[in-house]
């Protein structure tokens, strides 16, 4: 095989193709036993339908040559452009799961119209461009067969549904959870959660409920028979659906996810933050022309914005020519109002959920399934960790050298904001506990920093003790 060619660790478990980065592209190989369902799709327009709407990723076929240095079967070659950045769902804010879910309803529904259904119902396999989603997978599809049931219904439960059902109700967040079952959320720990009011509910009964207890039914009789059995294979077997009844499946869920919204509590640290800080009207304006200038002197394409909030300096990072930008927040009203402001606005900003003291990490099969968060910052210019350096290392108890020298490795420049002790936010941190950090002054940080970069230019905040560092990785 090409020491060029690197199969796409996540891409494993399709018989029917693979996935593999090539000279600056992504290829996807089409096996024989996949041939015939994708050129029978392929006629059918819809491929070409979805890339027109922007729902799928535009693609081409690739030269034959590279077909015959990957050889070990595969019978046609497509590629496309490498996303920006590749995400996972348990990053995805409570609206970027949902404009997920419901793509994935609205690819499928203009799939029927041609005869043509998504063989699984997996969240991996969409991706974001901004804030859109986009599907990712070309050989999901398959021809429709008159009668067929929906085969990934309880997987779209698992991966959309049930995720976004217990933030909704429950106020209980995805993230940790989905983290930690990559497969979702079973319908049996869902339902279980669900206040007994809201299990009336027609929506919640035919789609959580009742697939919860069948399933446990299913498992009980499995024990029993020792497997599936052969009348319960014939049962399914028997059983056909009409084509208005999957239609009207899929309706009414995008109907009812639509209306879904995350649960108020009783408001996020970002917005306790946003009616307390001490910053004034220059000192914002100040620190935005740091940014700016940063950005335009180094014209870095992917930024990485540490501590995001709802994406201001993304935005900013944006308009001084900043190709791409990745937000990271873990509150999750700043992260759900960086969303919005990215969607609202159509920018090439894609916020995701961190928890920077234990951020994603690479899991799956053999863990490269699923990469981490420091092993996607290889493709990262320049980062941003604006008036986030106290929350760490005082509110989390992060050794100051370990977090600068971990924001250093992210990228090879970047912006830095250091905000002392006697700042209101960080005094207030302070409120309740002993202060055991002699280290966090301003000349520890600098000689931390100069021990992996060199400070480029640095600038006092106006009327405030907080000092901006342009740093270039040494």
């Amino acid at each position: 095989m090409n020491s060029e060619l690197q199969p796409i660790a996540g891409s494993f478990r399709d018989p029917g193709g693979q996935v593999f980065a090539y000279g600056g592209r992504i290829v996807r190989t089409i096996m024989p036993s996949a041939s015939d369902d994708f050129s029978r799709v392929e006629q059918t327009g819809i491929l070409s339908d979805l890339v027109e709407s922007g729902m799928l990723v535009p693609w081409s076929d690739a030269d034959p040559a590279v077909l015959s240095e990957i050889g070990g079967g595969a019978v046609r070659l497509l590629e496309h452009e490498p996303l920006k950045f590749v995400c996972h769902p348990y990053e995805w804010s409570f609206g970027g799961l949902k404009a997920a879910a419901l793509l994935h309803l609205d690819v499928q529904l203009h799939a029927l119209e041609r005869d043509v259904v998504l063989s699984d119902a997996t969240a991996y396999n969409i991706q974001f461009n901004g804030a859109a989603p986009v599907f990712i997978d070309h050989l999901s599809f398959k021809p429709y067969q008159e009668g067929m049931f929906w085969q990934g219904h309880r997987q779209f439960c698992e991966q959309f549904l049930n995720p976004l059902v217990l933030n909704a109700y429950c106020g209980i967040p995805h993230h940790a959870w989905y983290r930690g079952t990559l497969e979702g959320v079973p319908s049996a720990v869902c339902s279980s959660l669900i206040p007994l009011w809201r299990k009336i509910s027609p929506n919640v009964l035919t789609n959580i409920v009742l697939p919860a207890r069948f399933e446990a039914s299913a498992r009980k009789r499995a024990n029993r028979q020792g497997g599936v059995g052969e009348k319960t294979a014939e049962l399914i077997g028997s059983k056909s659906l009409p084509k208005s009844a999957y239609l009207h499946i899929l309706s009414s869920l995008k109907s009812w996810i639509s209306k879904l919204e995350p649960r108020a509590g009783d408001g996020s640290v970002w917005e306790k933050y946003a009616g307390c800080n001490s910053y004034q009207q220059d000192q914002e304006r100040q620190k935005s022309d740091y940014v700016a200038n940063f950005v335009k002197s180094h014209s870095p394409k992917m930024v990485w914005d540490i501590g995001c909030n709802t994406g201001n300096y993304s935005q900013i990072a944006i308009q001084s020519g900043a190709e791409f930008v990745v937000g990271f927040e873990n509150d999750l009203g700043a992260l759900e109002g960086a969303f919005n402001r990215s969607r609202s606005e159509d920018l090439p900003f894609l916020p995701l959920f961190l928890d920077a003291a234990n951020p994603s990490p690479s899991q799956g099969w053999k863990q490269t399934e699923r990469l981490g968060f420091q092993e996607r910052s290889v493709s990262t210019d320049a980062v941003l960790a604006l008036a986030v350096i106290h929350h760490m290392c005082i509110g989390r108890n992060i050794p100051l050298e370990e977090f600068v020298h971990w924001l250093v490795d992210l990228a090879p420049r970047g912006v830095i904001e250091f905000v002392p002790k006697s700042d209101p936010m960080v005094q207030e941190l302070l409120a309740h506990r002993e202060d055991i950090f002699p280290d966090y002054t301003v000349s520890c940080f600098k000689d931390v920093l100069h021990r992996k970069a060199r400070i480029l230019s640095s600038e006092r905040i106006s009327n405030s003790e907080r000092e901006l560092f342009l740093f270039e990785r040494k």
